[in-house]
């Protein structure tokens, strides 16, 4: 019985990690890359969540397929709040807690016109993944694998990756990870680093798309809700390491297992306790997070 019940923790601990994955793979380009900390990166996930339900709900669309169309959407958003970041703050050194509080009040206003529009009041879609799950009996064990979490784990896994490769094969995505480590020598490349940064936030920006659809799809969503994996997001970036993108997804999982398991055995109130736990623990160890800088990437 402890077995099996170890045994679907560990199962749904993994799936639960695809999704934070999902919804931290924006930050960690953003904050990792470009040192610029998008706080408001949770509530543009719910954002794209809500616009993937109107689509659902008014159209029929599939949840997924909304998720790619915003894209583009959120990509052009991207470029927009880059461009007022870098007039308004970066171009003139201002200090960085003055871009930090930019980026608070666009999360509170995102929120409140969110709420306006929608309520606060759940929302959920449908689809033929939203319900049921893949089930069996392995070696005397019943194990279950409820489909949204299995779906949603397949495309993050898809997202990340993808990513990954972009911003580890590309001439782009090399120029993203030296634009903060010397702005000044890109340039004597020839390359305009304000450029790609703005493209490489959009870029970040973009995931949302696809990331606040991975969320309605997970759970029922209100306007709010972003704030609860505003912690979970930046402790899944610090602890992958700084701009590692497939650190993230290794720290995703591994946070997502923890809590899994603790919530399991323990009760969810321990969650986020154990998980917290675990990173400073590896940050006493290594201060640059399980994979740094030019460790994996």
């Amino acid at each position: 019985m402890i077995a099996e019940l170890f045994v679907n923790a560990l199962i749904s601990g993994l799936l639960l990690g695809g999704f934070y994955a999902a919804i931290s793979i924006g930050l960690s380009i953003s904050f990792g890359l470009l040192d610029t900390v998008n706080i408001a990166h949770p509530t543009f996930l719910v954002l794209g969540a809500f616009l993937a339900y109107i689509l659902n709900s008014e159209a029929g669309m599939d949840p997924l397929l909304a998720g790619v169309l915003m894209t583009p959407l959120f990509f052009l958003l991207g470029l927009f709040i880059y461009s007022v970041y870098y007039q308004f703050f970066e171009k003139t050194s201002a200090e960085a807690l003055r871009g930090l509080a930019f980026f608070f009040g666009i999360l509170f206003i995102t929120e409140v016109v969110m709420i306006m529009a929608f309520g606060v009041d759940h929302r959920m879609v449908s689809a033929p993944y939203a319900n049921g799950s893949l089930g069996g009996s392995i070696l005397g064990m019943e194990l279950s694998v409820p489909y949204r979490m299995l779906s949603v784990f397949v495309v993050a896994s898809i997202m990340t990756l993808g990513l990954h490769l972009f911003f580890s094969r590309t001439f782009f995505g090399r120029a993203s990870r030296a634009v903060h480590q010397d702005m000044l020598a890109l340039s004597l490349m020839g390359v305009d680093p304000i450029r790609v940064k703005r493209i490489a936030f959009a870029i970040a920006l973009a995931t949302c798309g696809v990331g606040g659809a991975l969320m309605i799809i997970m759970i029922p969503i209100e306007p709010a809700v972003g704030r609860l994996y505003i912690g979970n997001v930046f402790a899944i970036v610090v602890l992958g390491g700084l701009g590692s993108i497939s650190g993230t997804l290794i720290a995703a999982v591994l946070l997502g297992v923890a809590e899994s398991v603790v919530s399991t055995f323990l009760g969810p109130s321990w969650s986020p306790a154990v998980s917290f736990g675990i990173l400073l623990g590896v940050l006493a160890l290594k201060p640059s997070g399980m994979f740094g800088v030019g460790d994996t990437r």
